[in-house]
């Protein structure tokens, strides 16, 4: 049996840089102390987010991959119309926890699931009951909003689904 890539985690970050939602995925969301690593991943990724998105001859959404952590963790990054910015960290170890046995995976591997976490968040926009202002680090420093994070349940769930579905090679989640 060959072993394949799995995610780790899913990171949804508002335009002015605070986490809207990050899921964690087995066997990472077992470990202790896994939420403060993967959040302190997906803050280190800001500036390579910054970088990839100020490149002119950039035409399309998908930033790639934006760095390897170590040979076991990479992150890839895409970015909304709206600057919302989806980052994905890809555990190449999967979910057995132990190293690949297969190919690498690219870009284009990676692009389904962003396309179905923009869809998922689309939606979610769509909801008359969701206030995105609400998120933004003024609304909750007024006391207006909540400290950022999407509560949504419905969203969580297919942030979840889609995280734990994927795998290098699909074509559509």
């Amino acid at each position: 049996m060959s072993l394949t890539p799995s995610i780790a985690c899913i990171g949804l970050i508002s335009k002015y840089d605070n986490p809207l939602h990050i899921s964690i995925f087995e066997p990472h969301s077992a470990t202790k102390g896994a939420f403060l690593e993967f959040s302190f991943l997906l803050n280190a990724s800001l500036d390579i987010f910054e970088l990839r998105t100020n490149d002119r001859n950039r035409v399309d959404q998908d930033l790639g991959m934006l760095q390897a952590v170590d040979e076991r963790l990479s992150i890839w990054g895409w970015q909304t119309g709206t600057g919302t910015r989806i980052a994905v960290i890809v555990d190449m170890w999967g979910k057995q926890g132990r190293p690949s046995t297969g190919p690498g995976i690219k870009s284009e591997d990676l692009k389904p699931v962003f396309k179905a976490l923009q869809t998922a968040y689309i939606r979610l926009l769509q909801n008359p009951f969701y206030t995105p202002d609400d998120h933004t680090p003024i609304a909750a420093t007024n006391r207006r909003g909540s400290a950022g994070e999407i509560l949504s349940e419905k969203f969580i769930a297919e942030v979840k689904r889609i995280g734990d579905v994927w795998k290098p090679g699909l074509e559509k989640i």
